[in-house]
């Protein structure tokens, strides 16, 4: 990892960890019921940071990799398969050759915004089940989404840039995520009617849990950990956070190698990842209370995952004549797919039982 590289990612892990601080320390002191206003201000907030990153990338995005000329944005397209090499015509000067990558890269992390973030509408309906299943009080779930957050940015850390390196060395390995991507999105389409539980009882991490520490089921409160006799005791909140911890990774097998079929460029994917599960929190309060009327929202996702898979697969197809779909395109597909499925939601009536 280059000298620039590493300012700028820990120039960005600051803002993020200053931003949570204020969220945490200054807003969040005492565990309260999020409403819907303060959700809708904090969805603003988020959103509006994630857009303000996209718009610096834009003006700025040679300064991830200290690409400042046209033997710079070569190096880069061919590294990380920008698709942009047809536009570096020759003659073209220095500036312009920035320009037109630092353009891409824009349109890459807002593609790949784009997709995490809707993406992780569906990661809401299984926290929304873990929540009842566990009968956690409305006021402690900022908490434990808070430091779910947390520990979500470690693990996408680790696992992008696993995978970024895994890419480069093993391009086939593509092949293989857009194919998991197209099997995801076609059982999530199958089973989309089928009701979703959560068994507190016989969950891994539960039954994992209690075989190694001491759980006190019976405490309710805000503490992850108590002491009773002397002895360190796991409270059913810090087991609720390792599940949602557990079923966050379970989402990451999905939507990272998704955002991977837009760039290959591990900074470009964990910054659109990242504002996207941070942004997740204040959208889970903000749709709590209405996902059900979304219920064409699952089609739309699935129709999403086999979309994104099957654009990570063509490239190798060469008997087809190498076919691609552009990120321009690809971003304007998925904006389709997700506004179709809200629109089908909210404007075709529900179906009434007799």
């Amino acid at each position: 990892m280059a000298l620039n590289e590493t300012l700028v990612l820990a120039g960005f892990l600051v803002l993020i960890v200053l931003m949570l601080m204020i969220d945490i320390g200054v807003f969040h002191k005492k565990d309260h019921e999020v409403g819907y206003k303060e959700a809708l201000t904090w969805t603003a907030v988020w959103v509006s940071l994630a857009l303000a990153t996209g718009v610096f990338i834009y003006f700025f995005g040679g300064l991830i990799h200290n690409v400042n000329d046209l033997e710079g944005v070569i190096e880069k397209a061919n590294e990380y398969g920008h698709p942009i090499l047809k536009q570096l015509v020759p003659g073209i000067s220095d500036s312009e050759a920035v320009h037109i990558y630092q353009r891409n890269l824009s349109l890459e992390y807002f593609t790949g915004y784009v997709i995490e973030y809707s993406l992780s509408i569906d990661n809401i309906f299984v926290i929304v089940l873990i929540f009842f299943s566990f009968n956690v009080e409305k006021k402690y779930y900022h908490r434990v989404l808070f430091w779910g957050i947390i520990g979500a940015i470690v693990m996408r850390f680790l696992f992008i840039f696993l995978s970024a390196s895994l890419i480069q060395r093993f391009d086939w390995i593509l092949v293989i995520f857009g194919a998991f991507l197209v099997f995801t999105g076609t059982k999530m389409f199958l089973e989309r009617n089928k009701e979703k539980k959560i068994d507190k009882e016989h969950h891994p991490v539960l039954r994992l849990t209690s075989r190694f520490f001491r759980v006190d089921s019976d405490y309710k409160g805000h503490n992850f950990f108590i002491r009773k006799n002397g002895k360190l005791y796991m409270t059913t909140l810090f087991i609720v956070l390792l599940v949602v911890e557990f079923s966050d990774v379970i989402f990451a097998v999905d939507s990272v190698p998704a955002i991977f079929s837009i760039t290959k460029d591990p900074y470009i994917v964990f910054f659109s990842n990242i504002f996207a599960i941070i942004g997740l929190r204040s959208l889970f309060f903000l749709l709590i209370n209405v996902l059900d009327k979304f219920r064409y929202l699952h089609i739309g996702l699935s129709i999403l995952l086999v979309f994104v898979g099957v654009k990570m697969i063509l490239p190798f197809l060469n008997f087809l004549g190498n076919p691609h779909i552009s990120t321009l395109n690809s971003l304007v597909i998925i904006i389709s797919i997700i506004g179709g499925s809200i629109l089908a939601s909210l404007l075709i009536p529900a179906k009434k039982n007799i």
